[in-house]
């Protein structure tokens, strides 16, 4: 009996944590920034570029429209693709450290931890200069000691709330059926132009799925804002 009672408490306190080191709105380890304050505003951020031609395709969108974004930007990417990391900054739209290599964080000693953040810290600062302090933990996954190194090192934790499901084979109609069915105001939503593997990862879908989305809700009277960090 008390070796069934040990072990469902085993089994709460693994779901606790890993519901902690996952879900977007959790603070279990620690404040993260997850939605605006605003309820008028959303926020579109985009994930593991540069990615060429989707992120550059994505560029033509938002200027259309007049939209400033949240770009989190892969060190390795920017590495080999600097001019299109430049073509986002100059544009003026925010951008925000998505580690060097992508790895789950919540898996890395606190020595890989601080090594993945400086080296895309690094790499972001001789290609495009100053940018902001924002900092978004692959996969979402964190524990206690991503967030505090991460603070350490003056950055700002930034997860989301509205999941599009844009980062395997979809089509743009689905994409925007996963952000309507989520957004009410004041969301930060996550889209990808860019996957976390290789370049090349097909974008297509969110690219299309973003315009549909910037009209929709601009004409529900939201505006679309950066984040500040």
């Amino acid at each position: 009996m008390f070796e069934w009672i040990a072990g469902a408490v085993g089994l709460a306190a693994a779901g606790v944590a890993s519901y902690g080191a996952i879900a977007p709105g959790s603070e279990l380890f620690g404040k993260t920034l997850h939605r605006l304050p605003d309820p008028k505003h959303l926020a579109l951020t985009f994930d593991d570029g540069p990615n060429d031609p989707h992120t550059l395709n994505l560029l033509d969108v938002l200027a259309k429209h007049g939209v400033q974004a949240t770009f989190f930007l892969i060190g390795k990417h920017v590495a080999a693709r600097p001019e299109v990391a430049r073509r986002v900054a100059a544009a003026g739209h925010v951008i925000g450290n998505h580690t060097f290599t992508h790895p789950n964080l919540a898996f890395c000693s606190e020595q890989r931890i601080r090594q993945e953040l400086s080296d895309c810290k690094k790499v972001l600062r001789e290609t495009i200069g100053e940018h902001s302090n924002l900092f978004r933990p692959p996969f979402g996954a964190r524990r206690p000691a991503v967030l505090q190194i991460a603070r350490e090192m003056g950055m700002m934790p930034v997860m989301w709330s509205v999941t599009c499901y844009d980062w395997k084979p979809t089509t743009a109609e689905r994409v925007e059926r996963n952000a309507a069915r989520q957004i009410s105001g004041g969301e930060i939503i996550l889209l990808h132009d860019g996957g976390h593997v290789a370049f090349g990862a097909d974008r297509a879908h969110t690219i299309a799925a973003t315009e549909r989305i910037i009209a929709r809700y601009k004409s529900e009277e939201f505006s679309f804002v950066p984040l500040l960090g």
